[in-house]
């Protein structure tokens, strides 16, 4: 099959459609948060792009890498994983800082790892 062909067979859905309309998270979640799947089950129904991320969070990764993994923007994988914190199915690790606001440079590096391997 060429590559026109899969990509006509490919639902494009707008991301505003990802996150029921919201551009907005209710967290404010940070680019190199660490990002968990929590051990206790979730109650409600997941839907696609959410059960995606708790699958990719079994081992931690940034907002940064969940967003490239996903192909999404950030914000929306920012409106999605702010759901999931409040609902408990994913659990954030602040990353560890030096003097100050700014963010530990290995937790940067790690984060330019993870993405130039993608």
């Amino acid at each position: 099959m060429s590559r026109e062909s899969d990509a006509a067979r490919t639902l494009r859905v707008r991301p505003y459609m990802v996150t029921g309309g919201r551009t907005r998270a209710t967290a404010d979640i940070a680019l190199e948060t660490m990002i968990h799947t929590s051990e206790d089950p979730v109650d409600r129904r997941l839907s696609t792009e959410e059960k995606k991320i708790t699958k990719l969070c079994a081992e931690p990764l940034s907002v940064a890498e969940i967003s490239a993994h996903m192909k999404l923007p950030l914000q929306v994988v920012k409106v999605l994983l702010s759901d999931l914190i409040d609902d408990g199915s994913v659990v954030t690790h602040a990353g560890v800082t030096d003097s100050g606001d700014r963010p530990d440079l290995a937790l940067l590096e790690r984060v330019l790892d993870g993405l130039q391997s993608l």
